[in-house]
């Protein structure tokens, strides 16, 4: 089997819920993400966000589009001043308990899975970002964590 890393995209922030929302893409395909995958994938998101609990409002995903059917977005929020909630949505994959092989109809799949290595580079940035611009100084700075985010670029070779 060969292994080749995919394009990680960084898009602006969004808010939905109430919620800051940092956004990564990933995919193999250099035109990006299909845009009627995007509209359903931020569709859902609601659903996978955590309520209110003081923490700053927060919230960093990744949406994945497979290789061959599958989407996949996953939604970490930050809670409880310094924890990562995840809750993830898939779609296209029926081995997963996607109905179809239609890659806009996400669905909540009860799994304890947080990403696959496509997914996971933004993870560390996002965790030290969190104690560099919220937990660290004096007087938190969520504009400054919403501005700091990977660049573009592959998933791999991001140490």
């Amino acid at each position: 089997m060969s292994f080749t890393e995919k394009l990680l995209t960084v898009l602006p922030p969004i808010e939905v819920a109430g919620r800051h929302v940092k956004r990564y893409h990933v995919t193999a395909d250099p035109a990006g993400i299909a845009p009627d995958v995007e509209k359903a994938a931020y569709e859902i998101l609601p659903e996978l966000l955590p309520e209110p609990d003081g923490t700053p409002p927060a919230t960093f995903v990744v949406l994945h589009r497979g290789n061959d059917d599958g989407a996949y977005l996953n939604a970490y929020s930050w809670v409880w001043d310094n924890v990562l909630h995840f809750c993830g949505a898939s779609a296209g994959q029926p081995v997963l308990g996607c109905p179809d092989d239609d890659p806009t109809r996400f669905v909540r799949p009860e799994l304890p899975w947080i990403g696959c290595v496509f997914e996971l580079p933004p993870i560390l940035h996002e965790r030290n970002a969190w104690v560099r611009h919220l937990l660290t100084p004096e007087v938190p700075d969520l504009a400054a964590y919403l501005a700091d985010s990977l660049p573009d670029g592959t998933t791999g070779g991001r140490s």
